[in-house]
């Protein structure tokens, strides 16, 4: 895959997740959380969802081109992320054109589905759109899977201990990172975080 469409499409879900789904559904339910759903993403209490290549809501459907404030017309939603809550996000704005490449966004999409299927042996994954990561906590060590940012453009899973931990396992500033194409299935990826897990619990506390 190559590394530049497949960040285009990615930070163009991440604008569409930000500002098409997550926004409107905190102004209307109070809540950003998003989870993965078939083929995507989409809205935990808002009926607005990401399938393949189409922004899919109740009774209609668009493809994912042109702008999020065109699609958020199209939903009858209003465009734009939930207010105040982060100053992240995809960096698009509401009207710069959306680019996205249907073999990055399946690429992506099982990513997500296999992280989902992995995060659930630990409790119920959230998407988070402020960094477009899919995510559980788990006794204060954050577990997920992203796909992709500005610091490992790549799709990566990550074990994140609140208190730093000192040990080989432990090989980015907050704590465990695995590229995607290391994790070809979910047996792999469930073995990252169970051996993330053990390394948490085994390893000692960072201390200055």
């Amino acid at each position: 895959m190559d590394e530049r469409i497949l960040e285009s499409t990615r930070r163009a879900l991440h604008a569409v997740a930000d500002s098409v789904i997550a926004g409107p559904q905190y102004r209307a339910t109070g809540t950003i959380r998003l989870k993965v759903t078939p083929g995507g993403f989409g809205g935990t209490l808002l009926g607005l969802r990401v399938e393949h290549t189409e922004l899919v809501w109740r009774g209609g459907r668009a493809p994912l081109a042109g702008t999020c404030r065109q699609l958020a017309e199209a939903a009858g939603v209003q465009v734009g992320p939930p207010e105040g809550l982060y100053s992240d996000g995809a960096g698009i704005g509401p009207d710069e054109p959306l680019v996205v490449d249907p073999t990055a966004v399946e690429h992506l999409a099982d990513w997500f589905a296999r992280g989902d299927a992995a995060l659930r042996t630990l409790g119920e994954p959230v998407l988070w759109p402020e960094h477009f990561d899919l995510g559980v906590t788990a006794d204060r060590v954050n577990y997920g899977v992203s796909p992709g940012d500005a610091a490992h453009p790549a799709p990566y899973a990550y074990v994140g201990p609140w208190e730093p931990r000192r040990g080989e396992f432990w090989n980015a500033p907050f704590g465990a990172l695995r590229p995607a194409d290391g994790l070809p299935d979910v047996d792999a990826l469930l073995a990252f975080l169970r051996e993330g897990r053990a390394a948490a619990e085994r390893h000692p506390v960072a201390r200055d």
